[in-house]
């Protein structure tokens, strides 16, 4: 089975200000904004929800498909890729754009500070859907260029491949009409409780005529596991214990890349959850989003902790 992910690369930048943000904006000159923070360095990780899916899916053992497109500082990425075994043929490089990235500063108390740049996610991937065989490939359509996001359903429809649809971060930009056809026919629609909510006030439909459209609704619930819906049944995966929780930036895109997992194997819809689950509990264990690892004897032991 083909594994395509589909969606972002992108670095994130990260710094440190030693200092509180408050103490250098003056509040009665916040419409004449004009200031300059000091970071103690800065530390580059790997990010985008493309490049964090096909992550897990490797960790999985998978052989995924990386659909997205990565600037002309792509080097480091690529290197990146490539040593995790991550196949970057499906990758088109836009050589006048900086790869996209995000651009994070955080003060001493927490506060945070954000610029996100699109760079080359402005371009499509150029996904050759006549190469593919639609009965050995599964795509999921992942946050990423907005082109992409509204035709590659379509494209799969008229081909007949079988896609997961996962809005996203982008759910404010699609318009909603696209929005509605892109989830209508989809295998998996798969949100958090917040996007849940948001495509259900941006379509106008309840859960029920969302079940119309797609075959399974999941919707991940952060701490507290994840719910399956169809239209039939609804079933509660749980949360997996990690041994420390630093980061939860990267846990959605690992739940993803060890539901995807099982589903290549066979494996029904709760039981592919269950590997999205563990996946994610050790995602949460590290800064940044494709800095963890494990071994299968790790793995599995989780699995069978949340099995009984």
């Amino acid at each position: 089975m083909k594994t395509i992910v589909s969606g972002s690369i992108a670095y994130d930048r990260i710094m440190e200000f030693p200092l509180q943000f408050s103490e250098y904006i003056l509040p009665e000159k916040i419409d004449n904004l004009n200031v300059c923070f000091t970071v103690n360095g800065m530390k580059e990780r790997f990010g985008g929800t493309a490049g964090n899916i096909a992550y897990a899916l490797r960790l999985m053992g998978e052989a995924p498909e990386v659909s997205a497109a990565i600037g002309q500082d792509h080097a480091n990425y690529m290197e990146w890729l490539r040593q995790n075994k991550i196949s970057t043929g499906m990758i088109k490089i836009i050589d006048k754009d900086f790869t996209a990235g995000a651009f994070i500063t955080t003060d001493k108390t927490g506060n945070q500070i954000t610029v996100f740049n699109i760079g080359a996610m402005g371009n499509s991937s150029c996904l050759d859907f006549n190469s593919l065989d639609p009965k050995n490939t599964l795509l999921i359509i992942s946050p990423g260029n907005l082109d992409d996001m509204v035709n590659y359903p379509r494209q799969c429809k008229e081909k007949g491949i079988r896609y997961i649809f996962d809005p996203g971060q982008q759910l404010p930009v699609i318009p909603p009409e696209d929005l509605k056809k892109s989830i209508d026919g989809c295998m998996i629609l798969i949100c958090n409780e917040y996007e849940h909510d948001m495509i259900m006030s941006i379509t106008g439909f309840d859960k029920g005529a969302l079940l119309k459209m797609a075959k399974t609704i999941i919707v991940t619930r952060g701490e507290f596991g994840s719910v399956i819906f169809t239209s039939d049944s609804e079933t509660e995966i749980p949360v997996v214990k990690a041994n420390r929780v630093l980061d939860p930036t990267g846990a959605g895109d690992a739940y993803r890349g060890g539901l995807i997992s099982g589903l290549v194997r066979g494996m029904d819809i709760r039981e592919s959850a269950i590997l999205g689950s563990v996946c994610a509990s050790f995602a949460v264990e590290c800064y940044g989003t494709q800095e963890y690892s494990f071994t299968m004897d790790e793995f599995q032991k989780r699995v069978a902790e949340i099995s009984r």
